[in-house]
C-alpha cells in the first residue's frame, strides 16, 4: 500500500521537528511528549497516507488541527501526528443556508466569511481556535444559547478510519460514528477531514455592554450572576484576573452581549445589569455599545491568550449556589496569579429559549459554567501554578456535575465530561472501529459515577435529552 505524502514529513531527530513539534502548541507550555513522526498534511490523501504509516511502522494516530489544546492533549509519545491545519477549505450554499468546512480553518475566518453572506455559524470565542478539535469536543462558542454547542449544527462528517477508507457518516450512514463525533472530543477515533454544517441567518445587531470593578466587589457580582443568568437572553462573560485598573490586583470584569433584530431590543436585554447591587462601586462602564463578534473576540478574549506564557486550564459546570463557592473563590483571591491568569463564567442552562438536543456523545452540561486559567513564565513555577489550578478546581468538585473537554485539565484531574452510559458507548465503538487502538485517547479518564452523588448532578438544567 502506498505511504506517499505530498505534504511535509518531519521525523523525530530531523531538522525542524523540535521547532514544529513546539509550534503544534499554541502557548509555550509545551508538554515533554514527542510524536516519532508529524505529518503536515496537504490534503486528504495525506491523510489516507498517514494514518497507513502509522500502521505499517506499528505507531499510535494522533490528530491536531489547530492546537488550541492548553493540556497538548495531540502531543503524545510514540505516534504519528497528523497535522490538518493545511486543511482549510470552505464551501458555501447561501439558499439551502448550509456550508462545509475543513478542520483547519479558524473560526474567526469561517465567520468573516459568511459575514460577507450575513451568515453565521456559532464558532469559538478565541480567534486561534480551529473548528476542528472545537466541534468534536462540543463546540462552546458565540451565541451558544441560543443555538446550542456547535457540534449540534454539525449534520456530516467525511473521515478516515483506521484502515484508512475514506467514509461518511451522519444520522443515516454510520450514525454510531456521527454519534461520537459529536462529544468525543480528543478520544474520537477517526480523523474527520470534512464537517457538514447548517449555517444561521447573522444576527442583526449585536451589542454589548461591560462593569468593571475592584475585587471587593466580587461577592456581590458574582452572586448577582448566579440570581440573573439563567433568566437573562444575554450571554454573560464574567471575568477576574489581575489588570493595571486596579494597580495590578484582581479586578471584576463582566461583559454582557445581546444577540438581537433590533438596537432597542439589545438596549432592554442589557438593562437589567443596571440593577446589580455593586452597580455604585463600579470603577468604570463601556454600556450600550454596537459591535460584533470577531471585535469581541479580538479585544475581549484574545487578550487572555498570551502564547508567550504557560498555561494550565480547569473548568466546571455547576448550578450551586455562589454562597456554596464563594469560600474557596475568596481563598483564590489572596493567591491570584500574575497577568494574563483569569477566572471566567458563563451563563448557559435553564434559557428557555435553547434548542433541545439530539442524542449525541456530548452530554454534561449545566447552568454555568467556570474555567480557570494560570499563565506564568518561568518553568520554575510550573508545579506552584499547576497546583494552584487543580487544587481550587478539586475543592469546587462537590458542587459541579461535570467539565468539558475545551479546557480539560484531565491529566492532573480527571472529571466527568460525558454521562456514564455515553462513556460506556464510546468505549464499545472504540473496540468496534479501532480495534487495536491505534487512535490515542484523553490523557485521564474519569471514574463512572455509581454513588448518591452522582444522582444528585445527572440531570443538569439544560433543555432537552443528551443521551
Amino acid at each position: 500500500m502506498s505511504t506517499r505524502i505530498e505534504g511535509r514529513v518531519l521525523r523525530r531527530g530531523d531538522y525542524r521537528y523540535e521547532s514544529r513539534r513546539r509550534e503544534a502548541c499554541w502557548h509555550a507550555g509545551v508538554p515533554d511528549r514527542y510524536p516519532e513522526v508529524i505529518v503536515l498534511a496537504n490534503n486528504e490523501d495525506d491523510v489516507v497516507a498517514a494514518v497507513r504509516l502509522a500502521r505499517e511502522e506499528g505507531l499510535r494516530i494522533a490528530v491536531r488541527s489547530g492546537g488550541h489544546s492548553w493540556s497538548g492533549s495531540h502531543l503524545r509519545d510514540g505516534t504519528v501526528l497528523i497535522d490538518l491545519s493545511n486543511l482549510r477549505h470552505v464551501a458555501v450554499d447561501r439558499e439551502a443556508m448550509t456550508g462545509t468546512a475543513q478542520p483547519g480553518i479558524k473560526g474567526s475566518e469561517l465567520n468573516a466569511m459568511l459575514a460577507e453572506q450575513n451568515l453565521f455559524f456559532p464558532t469559538g470565542h478565541c480567534t486561534g481556535v480551529s473548528i476542528g478539535g472545537y466541534l468534536l469536543q462540543g463546540g462552546f462558542g458565540w451565541a451558544g444559547r441560543d443555538y446550542g454547542p456547535a457540534c449540534m449544527s454539525v449534520t456530516g462528517i467525511d473521515v478516515v478510519t483506521v484502515s484508512g477508507e475514506r467514509i461518511h457518516a451522519d444520522e443515516t450512514r454510520n450514525a454510531d460514528l456521527f454519534w461520537a463525533a459529536r462529544g468525543a472530543g480528543p478520544g474520537f477515533f477517526a480523523v474527520v477531514t470534512r464537517f457538514y454544517v447548517k449555517l444561521y441567518p447573522r444576527m442583526r445587531v449585536t451589542m454589548n455592554s461591560g462593569y468593571f470593578w475592584p475585587a471587593s466587589a466580587a461577592q456581590d457580582v458574582y452572586r448577582f450572576v448566579h440570581e440573573i443568568g439563567r433568566q437573562t437572553p444575554t450571554e454573560i462573560n464574567l471575568l477576574c484576573y489581575r489588570d493595571p485598573m486596579t494597580d495590578g490586583e484582581p479586578l471584576i470584569s463582566l461583559n454582557a452581549t445581546a444577540f438581537t433584530d433590533t438596537e432597542e431590543e439589545a438596549r432592554e436585554q442589557l438593562s437589567i445589569f443596571e440593577s446589580c447591587p455593586a452597580r455604585p462601586h463600579v470603577l468604570t462602564t463601556r454600556l450600550n455599545k454596537v459591535t460584533d463578534i470577531g471585535t469581541l473576540s479580538r479585544y475581549g478574549t484574545d487578550p487572555h491568550c498570551d502564547e508567550t506564557k504557560r498555561y494550565l486550564a480547569d473548568n466546571m459546570w455547576t448550578h450551586a449556589s455562589f454562597d456554596d463557592l464563594w469560600p474557596n473563590f475568596e481563598a483564590m483571591l489572596k493567591t491570584w496569579p500574575p497577568a494574563p491568569s483569569h477566572l471566567v463564567v458563563f451563563n448557559w442552562g435553564g434559557y428557555e429559549r435553547q434548542p433541545e438536543r439530539p442524542s449525541m456523545a456530548y452530554s454534561v452540561e449545566d447552568e454555568l459554567y467556570y474555567g480557570l486559567y494560570a499563565a506564568w513564565t518561568d518553568p520554575v513555577d510550573s508545579r506552584t501554578y499547576t497546583n494552584w489550578v487543580t487544587n481550587h478546581m478539586r475543592a469546587w468538585e462537590p458542587y459541579a456535575s461535570g467539565i468539558q473537554l475545551a479546557d480539560e485539565n484531565l491529566v492532573n484531574r480527571p472529571y466527568r465530561f460525558v454521562t456514564d452510559e455515553n462513556l460506556l458507548r464510546l468505549d464499545a465503538l472504540r473496540t468496534g472501529w479501532d480495534p487495536d487502538g491505534l487512535f490515542v485517547s484523553w490523557l485521564g479518564r474519569p471514574e463512572l459515577r455509581t454513588d448518591a452523588a452522582a444522582a444528585d448532578t445527572e440531570e443538569s438544567p439544560v433543555a432537552g435529552p443528551s443521551k
